[in-house]
């Protein structure tokens, strides 16, 4: 196995804060079908996309303005040999500032390229978490 875990980085123009509250927003830019809590430790939310994927998170740190971690205590991809490759795994949001911007970075800790899906999860996370959260960043940034 290799340490080699699943990652998207991006840098947004906006606030470590408003990076921080869209994250704790998987509605507005993972899918508006989650259900249950997201924004305290120890709530649980379940995203489902149709027959191919389901998964349990929990919310298991938050550090205001710098991490956000969920725990997949239930996962369940009908396109890979073992279907429960995500349960265990980790999804670690780190936010740190650079000067009047914002780098995220989205670590999948548990899924490396051993893991069969690797390559489709790249393409998964690449779109939900490097376009639609840093859009969901910028426009709940913008001043009223």
């Amino acid at each position: 196995m290799t340490n080699e875990y699943l990652t998207v980085e991006f840098t947004v123009d906006a606030t470590p804060e408003a990076a921080y509250a869209a994250i704790n927003n998987p509605r507005g830019w993972w899918s508006a079908d989650i259900t249950g809590g997201t924004t305290e430790v120890g709530d649980e939310f379940t995203y489902v996309y149709e027959d191919i994927h389901r998964s349990v998170q929990r919310v298991a740190e938050l550090v205001p303005g710098r991490k956000v971690v969920w725990h997949v205590v239930e996962g369940y991809l009908n396109f890979t040999k073992d279907p429960a490759e995500w349960t265990g795994t980790e999804i670690v949001f780190d936010i740190t500032p650079r000067g009047d911007k914002t780098d995220v970075r989205l670590t999948h800790v548990g899924l490396d390229p051993e893991i069969e899906c690797f390559d489709a999860c790249t393409r998964g996370w690449g779109y939900y978490a490097g376009e639609q959260l840093p859009e969901l960043i910028v426009a709940s940034s913008v001043p009223a």
